[in-house]
C-alpha cells in the first residue's frame, strides 16, 4: 500500500475555508449550492446557460447537448465562435493595457505583454500562417520552450481555425516524429533552442532530425529566435518567426468556427506503445477552462496567477494558454526549472511578480520540501492567497509543508483531479466552500457526476475502492482519439455498457464523501505528473540491438510519485559488474533519445527470463512486488520458470 493511500485511511486533519477568504470569494457557499442544485435538476440546461453567459458567440447555439451518437457527445453544435477572440479581443476595451503575460526566462530576462500586445503578436503570426498557406483544419505542431511565444503560437492557430498539437520540448526526435506523422502536420513551429536547467536545449536540431525520419507531410518550419544557438536553416522550408511576422499587420480577422471544430490534439501515453491523439473541441473545452479558473482558482481581476506547467502538457493548455486569458487574468510564464540558480527561484519570482495564486505539481513540492524551509524563508510570500496542486495525488506530508511553509496557514489548497482527456478540473475543492483534508481532491465540481463503482457498475460505499467513472457528459470531454475511433471507444467506454466514462483511475470515498485517488487501473505510469505508457518504454528498450525482451512497471517514489523499473532480457548473456553498469547507462540513454529524459528507467535489472505463465503471459503483479522489494507470498507455481523470480530479486 502506498504511503498516500495508507495516510488517507487515517487522515483526520480538516481545514475549513478561512472566514476572510469566504467573505471575498468569487463563488460564495450559497451560490455554489445553487449551482449544484441546478446541475442536478437540469444537466443540459445548466451547461447551456453557462455557455451563453461565459462565451462570446458569433452565432449563438440552440442545441445544448447532442447525445444521439453516444459516446460521441457534442455540445452547442450549431453555435459559431472563436477561442482566440474569447481570450484576447473581448478584453481590449476594458483590459487592453492590463498585463496578460509576465514572462521570465531562466537567465533572468523579463517581458510583460498586455492584452493589446498579445492581440498584436497573435494577429501578426496568424497573418503569417495564413500567408504561408495554413487554413482552417490544417494541423500545426508546436515544439517550443516554455516562452510567451509558445502561447502566442497556440492562440494564432486558434485564431485561424488551424488545429495545433503541442509537443513537450523535452521529447526526442522519434517522439516528435510520431506526433507529426500521426497528426499529418504541414507546419512545425519551433525555436532555435531554450534554456532549461542551465543549459541550452537545441530544439531546431531535434526538429531537423525528426523531419529526416518523418513521412514527409511538413512543408514549412517556423523558427523563433530565443537561445541564440547556431542552427541549420533549410532553404525553401525554414523561415525565422521574426522574418515571417515583420511585415504583417496586427489585425487578423478571427475564423468563426463551429463549436465542435477541433481546437487541438494532445498526445498522451496509453497502455499500448502508440501515443493517443486526444482531440478537444473549441467551445466546450473553453467553457470548462473558464468556469474552473473562476470557481477553483477564485481568480479576481487584480490577481497574479502562476501555473508552473509547460504548455506541452494539458495543464499548460487549460491553465496557461486558454483559461486564464479567457477570463482576462494576469499570469506568470517561466521558461526554466525551479532550482536555477538555487531552490529559491520560484519563491523569489512569487515575491518579485506579486503572485497571489500558485499552481504546481506534488513532484515539485516534494523536491523543494527536501531542500528545507531556508529558501522560501528568504522571500516575502505574503501576497499568496490560494495554492493548488495538479498531476497526481499529493501525500499529506507534502500537503502540510505546502500549507504551512508556503501558504503561511492562511491559503486554501485546491488539490485538483482531472486528465488530458477531461480538459479541465473534475474533482476539486471550491475554496470558499470545501473543508479540506490533506491528500484528498474532495468533491466533484458542479455539473460533474463522478462515482466509484464495482465491476458491475454499482456504486460503492465509503472506503471501498473501485473504478472512478463519470456518469454524465460534460462540455470539455475529449471527442475522440485522432484517426482511431475504435481506440476511443475501447479505452474510455469499454465497460458498463458504454454508459460511463472510465477514467482509468481507481478511487474510494471516505465517510465524508471526499474522493481519494488510489492509482491507475492500467499500465500507465505517473512520473512527476506525466503519464507514460509502460508499453511505450518497453518498445523503446526492445528497439535496442542488444535487448531481446523487456517489461516495465512502476514503484512508489517519494518525489516523482512513481519510479520506472525495467526488467530486461538481453540477447547475449546476462552482464555483471562493470559491464552491467555500462549496459544500464546505454539503455537509459537510449530511452532518453527515443522518448525523452522523463522516460529514463530509474532501475534496470537484467535476468535470463521474465516471470511468465505457461501460456506466455507476463505476471506483472510479481514484477511490481519485486520492484517494491516486497516478499513474494503469492502462488508462483503457474510460472514457466520459478527461478527467474529469485534472479530478478537479486538473490541469484
Amino acid at each position: 500500500m502506498s504511503d498516500t493511500i495508507e495516510s488517507a485511511l487515517h487522515e483526520n486533519r480538516h481545514f475549513p475555508p478561512p472566514a476572510d477568504f469566504v467573505a471575498n470569494a468569487r463563488l460564495k457557499p450559497e451560490e455554489a449550492e445553487a449551482l449544484y442544485r441546478k446541475a442536478e435538476e437540469d444537466h443540459e440546461g445548466f451547461w447551456s446557460d453557462l455557455a451563453r453567459e461565459k462565451i462570446t458567440w458569433h452565432k449563438e447555439f440552440s442545441v445544448g447537448l447532442d447525445d444521439s451518437r453516444a459516446p460521441h457527445y457534442a455540445w452547442f453544435t450549431d453555435g459559431r465562435m472563436n477561442v482566440s477572440y474569447n481570450c484576447i479581443d473581448r478584453h481590449l476595451d476594458q483590459r487592453g493595457d492590463k498585463p496578460a503575460i509576465i514572462f521570465e526566462g531562466e537567465n533572468g530576462d523579463t517581458r510583460t505583454y498586455t492584452y493589446r500586445d498579445l492581440y498584436n503578436e497573435v494577429g501578426k503570426l496568424a497573418n503569417g500562417l495564413r500567408a504561408s498557406g495554413v487554413k482552417k483544419g490544417d494541423r500545426v505542431v508546436i515544439y517550443m520552450p516554455m516562452i510567451a511565444e509558445a502561447v502566442i503560437a497556440m492562440q494564432a492557430c486558434a485564431r485561424i481555425g488551424a488545429i495545433h498539437s503541442v509537443v513537450f520540448g523535452g521529447f526526442s526526435a522519434d517522439a516528435l516524429r510520431d506526433r507529426i506523422d500521426n497528426s499529418g502536420a504541414e507546419v512545425v513551429i519551433t525555436a532555435d533552442g531554450g534554456t532549461r536547467g542551465g543549459r541550452v536545449v537545441s530544439l531546431k536540431k531535434t526538429t531537423d532530425k525528426a523531419l529526416e525520419i518523418s513521412s514527409g507531410t511538413v512543408r514549412n518550419v517556423i523558427v523563433c529566435k530565443r537561445a541564440g544557438n547556431e542552427v541549420n536553416m533549410t532553404e525553401g522550408r525554414d523561415v525565422w518567426w521574426q522574418d515571417l511576422v515583420a511585415d504583417q499587420p496586427a489585425d487578423s480577422e478571427p475564423e468563426w468556427v463551429e463549436s465542435e471544430h477541433p481546437l487541438f490534439l494532445l498526445y498522451t501515453s496509453g497502455s499500448t506503445g502508440k501515443p493517443k491523439g486526444i482531440q478537444h473541441a473549441s467551445a466546450g473545452y473553453l467553457l470548462n477552462t473558464i468556469v474552473t479558473n473562476e470557481w477553483v482558482f477564485d481568480l479576481h481581476d487584480d490577481d497574479v496567477f502562476w501555473c508552473t506547467a509547460d504548455v506541452g502538457w494539458v495543464t499548460g493548455h487549460s491553465y496557461v494558454a486558454y483559461g486564464p486569458l479567457a477570463i482576462g487574468a494576469t499570469q506568470v510564464v517561466y521558461e526554466g526549472v525551479p532550482t536555477v540558480p538555487d531552490g529559491g527561484r520560484w519563491w523569489k519570482m512569487c515575491q518579485a511578480h506579486g503572485v497571489t495564486v500558485f499552481y504546481t505539481a506534488p513532484t515539485a513540492i516534494r523536491a523543494l520540501m527536501k531542500l528545507g524551509d531556508e529558501f522560501p524563508g528568504q522571500y516575502d510570500l505574503s501576497k499568496l492567497r490560494l495554492l493548488g496542486t495538479v498531476g497526481e495525488p499529493i501525500n499529506p506530508e507534502a500537503w502540510m509543508w505546502y500549507y504551512r511553509t508556503i501558504g503561511g496557514e492562511r491559503c486554501p489548497i485546491v488539490d485538483t483531479w482531472w486528465q488530458t482527456e477531461t480538459g479541465a478540473h473534475m474533482i476539486a475543492p471550491l475554496p470558499a466552500v470545501t473543508t479540506l483534508t490533506p491528500g484528498s481532491c474532495t468533491r466533484p465540481l458542479p455539473g460533474i457526476v463522478a462515482d466509484v463503482v464495482n465491476e458491475e457498475g454499482e456504486s460503492l460505499g465509503p472506503d471501498q475502492g473501485g473504478f472512478l467513472v463519470i456518469k454524465k457528459p460534460w462540455p470539455s470531454m475529449l471527442r475522440t482519439v485522432w484517426q482511431d475511433d475504435n481506440r476511443y471507444r475501447s479505452t474510455y467506454w469499454p465497460k458498463f455498457g458504454g454508459k460511463y466514462y472510465l477514467a482509468g483511475d481507481s478511487a474510494r470515498r471516505d465517510p465524508d464523501g471526499n474522493f481519494w485517488i488510489m492509482g491507475r487501473i492500467d499500465d500507465v505510469l505517473n512520473v512527476s505528473g506525466h503519464r507514460l505508457g509502460t508499453m511505450e518504454i518497453e518498445s523503446a528498450l526492445v528497439a535496442h540491438e542488444a535487448v531481446a525482451e523487456a517489461a516495465v512497471v512502476g514503484r512508489p517514489h517519494d518525489v516523482k510519485g512513481e519510479a520506472i523499473v525495467a526488467f530486461v532480457i538481453l540477447k547475449d548473456e546476462r552482464p555483471t559488474g562493470t559491464a552491467a553498469e555500462e549496459m544500464v547507462k546505454a539503455l537509459r540513454d537510449w530511452v532518453s533519445e527515443h522518448i525523452g529524459p522523463i522516460a529514463k528507467p530509474d532501475d534496470i535489472r537484467f535476468a535470463d527470463g521474465l516471470p511468465k505463465t505457461r501460456s506466455g503471459k507476463i505476471m506483472r503483479r510479481l514484477l511490481r512486488s519485486i520492484a517494491k522489494g516486497e516478499e513474494i507470498t503469492s502462488d508462483t507455481s503457474t510460472l514457466e520458470n520459478e527461478a527467474v523470480v529469485t534472479q530478478l530479486q537479486g538473490k541469484a
